[in-house]
């Protein structure tokens, strides 16, 4: 079997579990995806299923993670309205670390090819040779701290780059959580009808992404700037 047939089936194969299998649900069983339509169903299958709510909101964030083109606020906006600050933040994080890892993983099995189809050679070899290079900690902070940023697909092209796991999740978790924290906050101040601060924050939220995606060159030159004086320690 050829290199160019063998990156073929690996796409055909990661195709049909992360567009199949939610296709299936939702084709053979729309009661089920009834439930997580709006904000009030999903709250209302997390307080009626206690145990089993927690791991569908994991289950959730996994599939976010891997499935690139699902936006991850609203799942963590549920989160934090169903669960509170500290237990929603704790539950979106076990679900983001599971699902970083299973992606990066994924895409180092798919291989470089596999990756190429998938997402466009163009586009995912920019992320490829950006992860490739000495700044590569600075770039992918930078890039997971800034909200609203669609930070998945760099956890394939790190899949298929030479950086280690251990590097990208530690960057990853780090990186994702304030704005994790803040639309797990707004959530819960929802639920606490908290509409002042609700809209403080989430003004402050955009004025953040705004700002961060403006400079983000200067953010990246600043976070590289440190990494080299900790390498120097």
């Amino acid at each position: 079997m050829t290199t160019k047939v063998l990156s073929v089936v690996k796409l055909l194969i990661m195709l049909a579990i992360i567009i199949g299998l939610p296709a299936f649900v939702y084709f053979e069983c729309p009661e089920f995806i009834d439930q997580f339509r709006t904000m009030e169903s999903v709250n209302d299958f997390l307080e009626q299923y206690k145990t089993a709510g927690v791991f569908v909101f994991i289950g959730l964030q996994i599939v976010q993670i891997i499935i690139s083109v699902i936006p991850g606020q609203f799942i963590q906006f549920a989160g934090g309205y169903a669960y509170g600050f500290w237990l929603g933040y704790l539950f979106a994080i076990i679900g983001v670390a599971l699902g970083t890892s299973i992606t990066f993983y994924f895409a180092r099995i798919l291989g470089r090819d596999a990756i190429h189809t998938l997402f466009g050679k163009k586009r995912i070899s920019k992320f490829i040779n950006q992860l490739n290079s000495k700044r590569s900690f600075a770039i992918i902070f930078v890039l997971y701290l800034i909200p609203g940023f669609p930070k998945d697909l760099i956890t394939y092209a790190a899949g298929v780059s030479q950086l280690k796991f251990k590097a990208l999740l530690f960057l990853s978790l780090v990186g994702r959580t304030p704005a994790l924290m803040g639309t797990i906050m707004m959530g819960s101040m929802l639920h606490k009808e908290s509409y002042f601060g609700l809209i403080v924050l989430g003004i402050g939220a955009l004025v953040t992404f705004i700002v961060c995606f403006f400079n983000r060159h200067k953010l990246t030159a600043y976070a590289d700037r440190i990494y080299q004086k900790l390498l120097n320690l």
